[in-house]
């Protein structure tokens, strides 16, 4: 199971680490500035390193050998814990990214089917109409929110490919429920300390943005029901007609509420972390000229004058390079929790049951143990031979092992697409004397504190 016995594992308070405030522990430093403290526990204290937040261990995992263990060779002692839980339980209740065990092998089997290589494909020229579609009414010179055009665009795909519906009169207030979940997830205030029965203006925003999201789900999943109770869909037109019409072992279809919350995890899931994907690779090519410049010129020599597609989009390598790189540098998704559900070891110290693992792709991501000047924006690094000598489990945007993000290549066709297509129309420029990494939250994901505002123009 491990590389030391447990009788032998040094105990949990042996792990180096932070002294911390008196019952505070390092809760304002992981506060004020969640991202740098991360970065310094690393640096000062390793791979495996131990800091308290009020009162609770948290072991924080940078070393690339134990995340492996946790994510995959060792992955069925490990469940992703009650601090995750508190985070998604109240939104997503017991969808895909909360649920466990059994129960979260069958709806991962359910929803499998979307992902296959074939739907994927299918769903691209989709993903380029929508592109062109919402791009269609951008104006020459204007500035734009680009964070929020690539929420609105991802979410309008994600409905279309996995619900079969057209969702854009919905997409506004989807978007800002969505957004409030997001927002509010990221806490960072004491008032987040007081029980779950206290009402704050934080934990109403979210009541009230859940509740107008559970009114739309409703309201989606019950016109699919009726289409599929009129014949005017087949069982497995899309995702959530496979729901509806899915049945258990003993003949049993899924609850209301069950499929609801796959629904709610899919529209939350499907979109949040592309849209930021895009919003930093974007970002990240108009401050880099000679990068996009590049870019620009694979896609003029590959493409022409022919709009992307599945097929097309495989051959271009170096946007492949550009993405990778960009979600090496500004990973979407931060970081990933566990808890183990029996004493383990890690690194030689013992983590008991139930303790906080906290598995960092930031902090990896930019380590120089693993990359050479890691800081700067350098998509020609991702050669054939710096990936086979990279650790496997020294770059994972998506995660890894069996809860591995079931929908990674449906994402990583969807950014190619909508990057290619957006690229060869407009060219951004960055309007804020902003540096959008020092502006960064952690929510469940990585996310701007402010709008990430660009003028385009049509070249």
């Amino acid at each position: 199971m491990s590389d030391t016995d447990l009788s032998t594992a040094r105990p949990p308070e042996a792990a180096p680490g932070p002294d911390g405030l008196p019952v505070l522990g390092s809760f304002l430093e992981n506060q004020r500035d969640f991202f740098a403290f991360r970065d310094r526990v690393a640096a000062e204290y390793g791979g495996v390193a131990r800091y308290r937040i009020l009162g609770q261990d948290v072991f924080l995992l940078t070393d690339p050998d134990a995340i492996q263990r946790v994510l995959v060779s060792e992955n069925q002692q490990y469940v992703k814990g009650d601090l995750f839980q508190q985070q998604l339980r109240p939104v997503l209740g017991n969808g895909l990214l909360n649920s466990e065990g059994d129960f979260w092998r069958r709806q991962r089997h359910l929803i499998q089917p979307a992902f296959t290589p074939d739907r994927i494909a299918g769903y691209a020229d989709m993903m380029v109409e929508t592109t062109e579609r919402t791009s269609a009414r951008w104006d020459d010179g204007e500035v734009r929110d680009v964070h929020r055009d690539m929420m609105g665009l991802t979410l309008d795909i994600v409905a279309r490919a996995l619900m079969g519906v057209d969702i854009r009169d919905r997409t506004p207030a989807i978007g800002g429920a969505l957004d409030t979940v997001m927002e509010q997830s990221a806490g960072g205030s004491l008032l987040d300390l007081l029980p779950a029965s206290v009402p704050t203006l934080g934990r109403e925003k979210l009541r009230e943005a859940v509740a107008s999201l559970d009114r739309i789900v409703d309201e989606l999943v019950d016109e699919k029901r009726r289409a599929l109770r009129e014949g005017e869909i087949a069982p497995d037109a899309d995702v959530v007609s496979a729901l509806l019409t899915a049945e258990d072992e003993d003949g049993e279809q899924m609850a209301a509420e069950q499929v609801r919350d796959e629904v709610k995890t899919l529209l939350l899931a499907g979109h949040e972390t592309t849209a930021l994907s895009l919003t930093f690779t974007l970002h990240l090519l108009a401050r880099h000229p000679d990068i996009e410049q590049r870019l620009l010129d694979e896609l003029e020599a590959e493409l022409g004058d022919e709009p992307a597609g599945f097929d097309t989009v495989r051959d271009l390598e170096y946007l492949d390079q550009v993405v990778t790189e960009s979600m090496r540098l500004l990973p979407p998704v931060h970081g990933i929790l566990r808890e183990p559900t029996e004493d383990v070891e890690l690194g030689g110290y013992r983590i008991p049951e139930g303790t906080p693992v906290a598995i960092s792709q930031w902090v990896v991501h930019r380590d120089p143990a693993h990359y050479d000047d890691p800081l700067a924006f350098r998509p020609e690094r991702w050669t054939d031979e710096m990936e086979r000598e990279l650790h496997p489990l020294a770059y994972f945007p998506f995660s890894s092992g069996p809860r591995r993000c079931v929908g990674d290549r449906f994402a990583l066709l969807e950014t190619k697409l909508i990057l290619a297509t957006l690229l060869r129309r407009f060219a951004f420029e960055v309007v804020d004397p902003v540096d959008l990494e020092a502006n960064l939250q952690a929510s469940i994901t990585t996310r701007p504190t402010q709008p990430v505002r660009m003028r385009i123009h049509e070249r």
